[in-house]
């Protein structure tokens, strides 16, 4: 579900579940595990890449919606353990953000360092509440520290999907280059930060990643049993039935 290819100091870990790297509970703990592992076997630098065409699809809804209660509170473990092995990383991450990346996979990438995306007809966002999904605290706080309090609060309200330009112009991704060279780019981006010193780097990352680090682990067990509570209310069932439909029918 997980590919590792190392260059070197810089390790790349390829998300590759079909079809579209949706973000079941086994691939999100693997994520995790290989976030954490990746320092002790000589990695200074991490990129966290997709397929071309689709870096994730966001959380894997039908596995999800078959879950009862307490196999879903699992699922979210799973997704928030994800979230804090990006964000409390001792080394950089930079998403290479490869094609569509809605929801969840918007998500990862906004724990992420440096954000890499690829030109072109592809979307990236917040679009949670857009199917009845309310935005847990721990996104919010992603969004407004990547994009400023207004933004990322217009942007988590609407759900709304961005193309890349208009990720790169609010800040939601850093750099945008041509699809067959984002994972290039984000070596690239990682080979020249690790030219710092290894212990001045990660002190420094440290002391600006603590707030989000300290957020995440304040918020996540409320986030997750609020998550759980609003999944079983029936109009969420029935969007997310709705949707399970529609990507059966694509």
């Amino acid at each position: 579900m997980i590919n590792r290819m190392i260059h070197g100091e810089v390790h790349e870990l390829r998300l590759n579940r079909p079809l579209d790297n949706a973000l079941s509970p086994d691939l999100l703990q693997f994520l995790a595990d290989e976030v954490r592992r990746s320092p002790k076997q000589g990695a200074r630098a991490l990129v966290l890449s997709g397929r071309e065409g689709m870096f994730s699809a966001g959380l894997d809804v039908p596995v999800l919606i078959e879950l009862e209660r307490e196999e879903l509170s699992r699922a979210l473990v799973a997704f928030f353990d994800a979230i804090e092995a990006l964000a409390a990383s001792t080394v950089p991450v930079v998403a290479a953000i490869t094609g569509h990346s809605p929801a969840g996979g918007a998500v990862l990438s906004l724990c992420c360092d440096w954000r890499v995306m690829a030109e072109g007809d592809f979307t990236i966002g917040l679009s949670e509440v857009r199917i009845g999904i309310p935005v847990p605290r721990i996104l919010a706080d992603l969004a407004t520290r990547a994009l400023g309090t207004r933004a990322g609060e217009a942007l988590c309200v609407s759900g709304r999907l961005l193309d890349p330009a208009e990720a790169l112009e609010v800040g939601f991704v850093d750099e945008l280059v041509p699809v067959g060279e984002v994972v290039a780019a984000a070596r690239l981006w990682c080979e020249r930060i690790i030219e710092a010193p290894a212990r001045a780097l990660a002190d420094t990352r440290s002391v600006l990643r603590r707030d989000l680090v300290e957020s995440i682990r304040k918020h996540r067990e409320d986030d997750i049993r609020r998550l759980v509570d609003q999944w079983f209310q029936p109009e969420l069932q029935t969007a997310m039935k709705e949707l399970v439909a529609r990507l059966k029918d694509d």
